[in-house]
């Protein structure tokens, strides 16, 4: 399916150990429709198909992405462009403060001053902490846009 460009493998970065991992890749349709059509139904509330049309807009806009790797989870993803990286996770919506604190504390192995995004469908910003908040529409439509500073 990868060589006939149907789906898309996104290898894991270690986040302390700064390399690229061989094993544990992930993979993402290069096409939602594609899944859609597998599953016969869209459901947005599922995170994975968010991650998905995040990850494709990445490489739409020319980002490098993997998934992270760190001590104590994974990070949705590390976008890189022009030797530049951040950090995103992904969700539906930050329904409650477990859902809040899940999606934040992601980011508290990363050592990494590099920036730290959440994205997700919420329109109130939920951004604390050095980690910006983006809602995925505004991201989609580039109202707003990640900073690869």
């Amino acid at each position: 399916m990868e060589k006939a460009f149907l789906i898309k493998k996104v290898q894991r970065y270690d986040i302390s150990g700064k390399s690229v991992l061989q094993t544990q890749e992930k993979f993402y349709a290069a096409d939602t429709g594609l899944r859609t059509l597998n599953t016969n139904t869209v459901q947005f509330q599922d995170t994975f198909y968010l991650e998905n049309v995040i990850y494709n807009e990445l490489l739409l806009r020319d980002y490098r992405v993997y998934t992270g790797k760190t001590s104590k989870g994974e990070i949705d993803f590390i976008a890189v462009k022009n030797g530049r990286k951040c950090f995103i996770q992904v969700c539906y919506l930050l329904s409650g403060e477990k859902t809040v604190e899940r999606e934040f504390s992601a980011f508290t192995a990363v050592k990494d001053a590099s920036p730290k995004y959440v994205l997700s469908l919420d329109k109130v910003d939920f951004s604390h902490d050095g980690i910006t908040h983006i809602n995925i529409i505004d991201f989609l439509s580039g109202k707003k846009d990640i900073a690869v500073l």
